[in-house]
């Protein structure tokens, strides 16, 4: 069985400190320390008997708890909730254009993803990983695994905004040469050869 419901400690004043550890504490032009987060993930029952639950992740917040144990939040049929802490959000600078791309986006957001797992004989949503790199992202999708998105609070997109202007170089486009239209002297012979080979 699921662990018995915990009340999780209030979060709302440890958020925008841990979110403003992410990047303003780091000098410019160098990569940031983690920011640890947690994941919550919820249960919904589904009419269905070959899939009795739907489940997704809803929240990704500041680590409350940082030794990583799974803790049951609300035990309901209708809806239930696990918090899942330890996990570190690290920004590479060979990720900027995959952050670039997140921030580009209509809805900047964080990318969970997660696995079915057995866990003291029920089935749970799991969370394994946490990326803020739309590249990152992909590639897990790739690679067959669930991943979703949340929305990103404020304080996060502004971040990894400043991060993406330290570290984010496009590479520059090249000029195709545009083919010409104009006739000349090719064209005209093109056109002569034309008149030999069909005899006007």
């Amino acid at each position: 069985m699921p662990p018995a419901p915990v009340a999780m400690p209030d979060a709302g004043n440890q958020h925008h400190e841990s979110i403003t550890s992410m990047s303003s504490n780091a000098p410019s032009g160098r990569e940031p320390e983690a920011t640890r987060v947690a994941v919550v993930m919820q249960r919904t029952p589904l009419n269905s008997r070959w899939q009795p639950y739907a489940w997704k992740p809803i929240d990704v917040i500041p680590d409350p708890f940082g030794d990583g144990s799974m803790r049951c939040l609300r035990q309901d049929e209708a809806d239930s909730r696990w918090l899942f802490p330890g996990f570190e959000v690290r920004l590479f600078s060979d990720e900027a254009e995959g952050y670039f791309l997140n921030i580009d986006s209509p809805q900047p957001g964080w990318f969970v993803m997660w696995r079915m797992e057995e866990v003291d004989g029920g089935e749970i949503a799991v969370p394994k990983h946490v990326t803020l790199s739309y590249h990152e992202a992909s590639r897990l999708m790739d690679g067959g695994e669930r991943v979703d998105s949340l929305p990103a609070p404020a304080e996060i997109v502004e971040q990894l905004a400043a991060f993406v202007r330290d570290f984010y170089k496009p590479e520059p486009k090249r000029k195709r040469r545009k083919p010409s239209f104009e006739g000349g002297e090719q064209v005209a012979q093109m056109a002569s050869d034309e008149k030999d080979i069909h005899g006007r």
